[in-house]
C-alpha cells in the first residue's frame, strides 16, 4: 500500500501530536497545520513541517496540499470544552463546524481522497443504554457534541457527491501520554479527570473535584471508558489504511475499550501509582453528565486489526504522570 502524505490539523495539540508520532513511526510522510492557540511547537517532532495558520485559510491550505502532495487529512483541530460550548455556542459552531466545512472544501478542491475526523461520544448525548453502539440515537445535549455531529453529516454528504471517503472516530475519554514521554496533554487548565488528578498528585492543584456522588453506579460516581491516547492514535493509522484499501467505503466507529471506571476508581489508581493520597472534594453534579458512558467497540475490532496495547488504568495513569513531570521540566526551561 502506498503511504500518501498526510496533513494533520491540530497536530501540535494533545491527540493530534500523538497521531503525528504514530504516522511518523509507521513511515508515513506527515505535515501539520496548527494555529498554536492551544497547541505547542515542542509537541511536533523534528523533520515534520509545521504550517502555522488556520484551517479556514483556503489559500494556505491550497499551498500545503500542493507543496506536500497531500493525499489524506487527519482532522483534530477544534474546540473541546463542553461547558464553554454551552456558554459560547457560536465559537464552537465556528471552530468545529464552519472551519471544518472550509477544510473539507479545500480537500475536495485539491483532490484529496481520504479524510479522518476526530469526533466524539458527545454525539450520543445521554444514551439510554450503555455500552453505546454506533447506531445508538444521536442526540447531543450541548453545542460541542452538535458541532461535531454536524461535521460528520457534512462528511457523509460530501462523500456521496465527491471521490472522497472518510472515517469518523467517536472518542470516549482519552487519557495518558506517549509511553516514551515524547508528547502528552499540555494544555493549561485542562478539564480531563486523569490530567487533573496527576496535576494534583504533583502539587499543581490543591485537590480534585468529584462532581456528583449520587449516580446510578456501584459507588455513586460517574463511570467512563478511558482510552490511552497512543492506542487511539494507532487506530487512526489503521483507519487510514482501511480507507486507502477500500476507496468507496466510509466508516464511523467508536474508540474505547468497552469497559468503564468510576471517578473514585480513577483517583484510587492515581493514589496507587503515586503512592500518595490526593485530596478529593465532593461537589454537586454538573448538568448533562450521564451516569455511565462506555463504548461498544465491537465494530472497530471487527473492521480494523486494532489490538490495544495500553488497556490498563494504572498504565494510563503512569504515562500521564511521567509526561506531567516532563512538562514541568519543559516549562522550567522556558
Amino acid at each position: 500500500m502506498g503511504k500518501v502524505p498526510v496533513l494533520v490539523t491540530g497536530g501540535a495539540g494533545y491527540i493530534g501530536s500523538h497521531a503525528v508520532l504514530a504516522l511518523k513511526d509507521a513511515g508515513w510522510p506527515v505535515a501539520v497545520i496548527d494555529n498554536l492557540t492551544t497547541g505547542f511547537r515542542f509537541a511536533i517532532p523534528d523533520g515534520v513541517p509545521l504550517y502555522e495558520g488556520d484551517i479556514e485559510d483556503g489559500a494556505l491550505l491550497a499551498r500545503i496540499f500542493a507543496e506536500q502532495k497531500i493525499g489524506a487529512v487527519m482532522h483534530f483541530a477544534g474546540s473541546i470544552i463542553v461547558p464553554e460550548s454551552v456558554e459560547n455556542p457560536l465559537k464552537y459552531y465556528h471552530n468545529n463546524t464552519a472551519k471544518s466545512r472550509a477544510l473539507i472544501a479545500a480537500a475536495v478542491g485539491a483532490g484529496v481522497s481520504h479524510f479522518i475526523f476526530s469526533s466524539t461520544a458527545a454525539t450520543y448525548g445521554i444514551p439510554e443504554v450503555s455500552p453505546v453502539t454506533e447506531d445508538s440515537p444521536k442526540a447531543p445535549i450541548n453545542p460541542y457534541g452538535m458541532s461535531k455531529l454536524m461535521t460528520e453529516t457534512m462528511l457523509a454528504d460530501t462523500a456521496r457527491a465527491h471521490p472522497l471517503n472518510y472515517c469518523a472516530l467517536r472518542y470516549f475519554n482519552v487519557a495518558g501520554a506517549d509511553p516514551e514521554a515524547r508528547t502528552g496533554q499540555s494544555t493549561a487548565g485542562a478539564t480531563h479527570l486523569i490530567k487533573v488528578a496527576v496535576e494534583a498528585a504533583l502539587g499543581k492543584r490543591s485537590h480534585v473535584g468529584v462532581f456528583g456522588t449520587d449516580f446510578d453506579t456501584p459507588d455513586g460516581t460517574g463511570v467512563r471508558d478511558y482510552i490511552h491516547v497512543s492506542d487511539l492514535a494507532a487506530a487512526h493509522v489503521l483507519a487510514l489504511e482501511a480507507l486507502i484499501a477500500e476507496p468507496r467505503r466510509s466508516l464511523t466507529m467508536n474508540c474505547g475499550y468497552g469497559q468503564g471506571f468510576s471517578v473514585l476508581e480513577v483517583l484510587d489508581a492515581v493514589d496507587r501509582v503515586t503512592n500518595n493520597k490526593i485530596e478529593r472534594k465532593l461537589e454537586g453534579r454538573r448538568a448533562g453528565d450521564p451516569d455511565s458512558l462506555i463504548s461498544d467497540n465491537r465494530r472497530i475490532k471487527a473492521t480494523l486489526p486494532w489490538v490495544p496495547r495500553y488497556a490498563d488504568l494504572d498504565v494510563i495513569v503512569s504515562h500521564a504522570l511521567a509526561w506531567e513531570r516532563k512538562l514541568t521540566e519543559i516549562r522550567a526551561e522556558g
